[in-house]
């Protein structure tokens, strides 16, 4: 068994994308739009004005591959999940964290915590969550 994460961006996974390697120094590995796709999609499947956006995306953060796509429409938020992000170096997880608050909002400051000597929540301007760590003694 194999298991991957998958983002589904309701119509901004391409900003996403481009924020994700500007800022996390993502890769995209894959990107297939609707219009590209060798079937036909079906008719009504798809919003209007979505034929371009991206059907299956694969980018990857250090060494973990996740799947993106924009779904068939802008209707759906992100809810009840966040991925972790564990930082070697602090200037770093300070770096990403005020980027991925930038036109989001900050869950829990970056803070000293029992388990690690900065830890924080944000959720991004896309409604992704994430959790930023510095690993080692907590301090």
């Amino acid at each position: 068994i194999a298991v991957k994460n998958y983002l589904f961006f309701s119509g901004r996974c391409e900003e996403a994308l481009d924020y994700y390697q500007q800022h996390l120094n993502a890769r995209v590995n894959f990107l297939l739009r609707f219009n590209e796709s060798p079937d036909v999609i079906p008719e009504g499947v798809l919003q209007e004005g979505f034929a371009n956006k991206i059907m299956h995306a694969e980018f990857s953060v250090g060494d973990v591959a996740i799947f993106a796509s924009d779904g068939c429409n802008d209707a759906s938020e992100f809810s009840g999940f966040r991925l972790a992000l564990s930082i070697a170096e602090e200037e770093t997880v300070r770096r990403i964290f005020t980027a991925l608050a930038q036109g989001g909002r900050i869950d829990m400051p970056l803070t000293p915590t029992f388990w690690s000597p900065l830890y924080g929540q944000v959720t991004d301007q896309f409604g992704v969550g994430w959790m930023l760590m510095l690993p080692g003694e907590a301090a």
